[in-house]
């Protein structure tokens, strides 16, 4: 899932916002607005409103404090966590890689509704601690709707099934019990598919029968828990497509390098590497790769820039995956959709041994489903 917006960054972590988020924070600020004049009436319409939008921006900070849980949860047992998207049903912490065992698996999911648990008990006891001092102010109303909120969204998310945290925690029982991360995933991905097919046929049978709102709601959860498992199951076929592979397989050998000390001007017009890529490794005089340029970056590089050299439009190396030629495979599709060179550069006894793209993984996926169609049948 691709945030719709960004709301810059958290712990060095990039926080998108998906406008299916919005439709949550709506639901949150109109339903308090309409119910709050009937159980405490009295108060002007601003106050409503302003009470309303308040405790719809303190659940989306809820969510992202839950999600945040798992993201430090996860650097904490040596998982690189790329962003946090919030959505409908809270928020997903897309991972650089996966967990090393089922443990690990399981501390990243059950920190979330754990978080959302406590976060749901902080609220209420402000409430109670509020309505001490100030019975009936809508404020209490808002902190008890907020604890119910986090509540609810605790139990939710516990539910065993793809995309939710309960979803997670299956896969890691599945792949302890089996000792196959695949199979766990698998098993969540149906049982998320399940779920949010149960959830629709709930809700057309409720708006069948008159809840309206409620029947309308129901199938709209159902419908992301379906979609969202759906988007699950191609990297994780993917992932099973790459079972044992090693990156070598798919690596380009020896790509065709750029000194690091080569002016911006010189690699444009150097006749070498005119159309031939759209990126190229960068190395020192060892010939130690130092970073990727691009062809595009480096041509919209300003006049003024081009007398210097590549290093400075290049992407630096810390920023780009640098496996070893015989890394499994499976996990570089994910790190090269987090990094910004979408390019991997292949790292063996310190020297550049090859250049994984895509295109490259691409290919080796298509020639691994077309001669052992059997990897496609757990999805």
């Amino acid at each position: 899932m691709k945030a719709t917006f960004s709301l810059g960054h958290v712990a060095g972590i990039r926080i998108g916002v998906h406008w299916s988020a919005l439709v949550i924070t709506v639901v949150v600020a109109v339903g308090l607005t309409d119910r709050l004049p009937g159980a405490l009436p009295g108060s002007p319409a601003w106050e409503y409103w302003l009470i309303g939008a308040l405790s719809a921006v303190a659940f989306v900070l809820s969510l992202l404090v839950h999600e945040l849980s798992h993201a430090l949860v996860a650097r904490r047992n040596g998982v690189t966590v790329d962003d946090i998207t919030l959505w409908l049903l809270g928020g997903i912490a897309r991972l650089r890689g996966e967990a090393p065992t089922p443990a690990v698996e399981t501390r990243i999911a059950a920190v979330g509704p754990l978080v959302s648990l406590l976060l749901g008990g902080l609220f209420a006891a402000l409430a109670a601690v509020l309505d001490t001092r100030a019975p009936g102010a809508l404020a209490v109303d808002a902190l008890a709707s907020l604890a119910g909120l986090n509540v609810l969204l605790a139990v939710f998310n516990a539910l065993p099934a793809a995309p939710l945290d309960g979803g997670r925690l299956l896969r890691a029982l599945v792949w302890r019990r089996t000792g196959s991360p695949l199979r766990g995933t698998a098993a969540a991905i149906r049982a998320g598919r399940a779920l949010g097919w149960v959830l629709i046929g709930a809700g057309l049978l409720l708006f069948v029968v008159g809840a309206f709102f409620s029947g309308f709601w129901l199938a709209v959860v159902g419908w992301f828990l379906v979609a969202m498992a759906g988007a699950e199951a191609g990297p994780a076929r993917t992932r099973r497509l790459l079972s044992g592979v090693p990156v070598r397989q798919a690596m380009t050998p020896d790509p065709v390098t750029v000194p690091a000390s080569l002016t911006v001007a010189r690699f444009l017009a150097a006749p070498e590497f005119r159309h031939r890529h759209s990126a190229f490794p960068v190395v020192d005089e060892e010939l130690r790769p130092v970073g990727l340029v691009r062809t595009a970056t480096a041509a919209d590089a300003p006049s003024t820039r081009r007398d210097l050299p590549v290093t400075s439009v290049m992407i630096p190396i810390d920023e780009i995956p640098t496996p070893h030629p015989d890394d499994p495979l499976t996990g570089l599709p994910a790190a090269l959709d987090g990094s910004p060179a979408h390019r991997a550069l292949v790292v063996e006894d310190g020297r550049l041994a090859g250049m994984v793209t895509p295109s490259d993984i691409s290919r080796v996926s298509s020639w691994l489903a077309s001669s052992a169609p059997w990897r496609h049948r757990a999805f």
